[in-house]
């Protein structure tokens, strides 16, 4: 059996691994977008590194774009296999792949009209809605906990990883020679104090884990709660400066987290009368489609419910639908607060707000989850005071804040209580992905600590052979303990 990283592979994005049994079988795990790496991430999308008609499943942890967002362009590609998710995953994936498809339609005309008039060749989007429409009539659904044998020699168990409605680690067990083996995949593993969803779950021993470690060497800020530093940003900005108060956030997981946590203020009686907007068409649908999946929420909110039949909805809220729409709100001058996709303002029509705003030093951008350090979201969380937006360079006059305590990713604690159910003793690798080269290095060393073995960082295409202990180059990290 071999085992191989093409996404995600000391960096954030683009999940996809692959895993190849000695009978030929592939089976995929994720098949997500690259967002957020500056020029490289048109042709890091380009390529998959591996052939998309011999794969024959696809497992599909959760929703987010950076796990699903090719899935239409390997369909494109060849792939007739089958893609398992859970429910919630694949309604969430369907409006999350559509809205993708015609962002990719919009940014490609805006781009070649450009193109045109420098005499060069059209540049075609990585797929259209129709692809995303013959991807859809692949998706199969798959429950909690029920363990489903895919091949006779491969069965899977899907479990809640906390991270997003719907989503998922999934443990496969594949036997081959008559020999069990068993491999874990975390997915993106949620946080176990998270506001909205239940915590991780545990999974069973596994032989070989590929786990996520987004925030291996950080910690989320401890007893801080969401709410009462929004409040003050948006007292501060809307308030006192007369600004406008932007949040770029994602809009299936997060944007639905910063509704609840105004909700939270209305219900305390502390929410400022202010005009709130949520320009994204998507946003809109994600929360119908969350609010239909309830049974992932956790005690605390199930217990709002109770009072509150929709926690994501309160006095002053707007939802901007159409482009006309969104046009106006840009030109709107009154003190408001916009929150618009996409998370890390690499895309969608937050940009146009953060360009309207930039300039202005009443105005906020808050930042409410990871940004990739090429994206326009890492450029002004790391202080530069000039940045390139809509082939302009703009000086960074608005205030550039972050609200750490709204991740969905798990910290470096969050990540070795995930693991506690092992024995680690008795896990032959584990295979750190999704993360920053010196994040995972540092959290490596943490694992080793923890008496896992063998820790392994993968460079992008890098394959191994399971069974066989990885050797130690100058393109492979690998932690051991003697």
């Amino acid at each position: 059996m071999k085992l191989s990283f093409h996404g995600a592979a000391r960096t954030v994005t683009g999940s996809k691994h692959l895993i190849t049994l000695d009978n030929g079988t592939k089976i995929l795990l994720d098949c997500g977008l690259f967002q957020g790496m500056g020029q490289k991430t048109a042709e890091l999308n380009e390529s998959f590194g591996f052939d998309p008609a011999s794969i024959q499943f696809l497992l599909l942890s959760h929703a987010h774009i950076d796990h699903s967002g090719l899935i239409p362009k390997l369909v494109r590609e060849g792939f007739k296999g089958k893609i398992i998710c859970t429910r919630a995953t694949c309604e969430l994936t369907e409006i999350l792949l559509y809205d993708s498809a015609e962002i990719q339609l919009y940014e490609t005309s805006r781009q070649n009209k450009s193109r045109g008039s420098d005499l060069l060749e059209p540049i075609a989007p990585l797929y259209t809605p129709e692809d995303v429409k013959a991807s859809m009539l692949l998706f199969e659904t798959i429950e909690y906990d029920r363990a489903l044998r895919i091949t006779p020699d491969v069965e899977i168990i899907y479990s809640n990883a906390g991270h997003l409605v719907g989503s998922a680690s999934i443990v496969l067990t594949i036997t081959e020679n008559e020999r069990p083996v068993t491999l874990a995949y975390s997915g993106d593993v949620g946080r176990y104090r998270s506001t909205l969803l239940q915590p991780p779950a545990a999974f069973s021993q596994a032989d070989y884990i590929i786990l996520e470690s987004t925030y291996g060497n950080s910690m989320h800020e401890f007893g801080i709660n969401t709410i009462d530093p929004l409040l003050k940003c948006i007292r501060e900005t809307c308030i006192e400066g007369k600004g406008k108060l932007i949040i770029p956030a994602f809009s299936v997981g997060r944007t639905q987290e910063v509704l609840y946590a105004l909700n939270q203020l209305e219900l305390e009686k502390r929410l400022p009368p202010l005009p709130y907007f949520v320009d994204s068409p998507l946003s809109k649908k994600a929360t119908e489609v969350i609010k239909h999946h309830m049974e992932n929420f956790n005690e605390r909110l199930q217990n709002v419910l109770a009072t509150d039949d929709d926690p994501f909805h309160f006095e002053g809220l707007k939802y901007v639908e159409t482009i006309e729409d969104s046009r106006k709100l840009e030109a709107f001058t009154e003190p408001c607060v916009i929150i618009s996709a996409s998370g890390t303002a690499d895309a969608g029509r937050v940009r146009h707000h953060i360009y309207n705003a930039i300039s202005g030093a009443e105005n906020t951008i808050l930042f409410v989850g990871y940004c990739q350090d090429q994206s326009l979201g890492g450029q002004l969380l790391s202080g530069k005071k000039m940045v390139h937006l809509f082939d302009e360079d703009c000086a960074v006059e608005a205030r550039i804040s972050s609200l750490a305590t709204m991740s969905a990713h798990g910290d470096r604690d969050d990540l070795l209580k995930f693991l506690s159910c092992q024995e680690a003793s008795e896990v032959k690798n584990v295979f750190l992905v999704h993360g920053e080269h010196q994040t995972q290095e540092a959290f490596a060393a943490r694992l080793s600590l923890k008496e896992f073995s063998t820790v392994t960082i993968p460079s992008m295409h890098e394959e191994f052979e399971l069974g066989v202990r990885a050797l130690e180059t100058t393109e492979n990290f690998t932690q051991k303990v003697a």
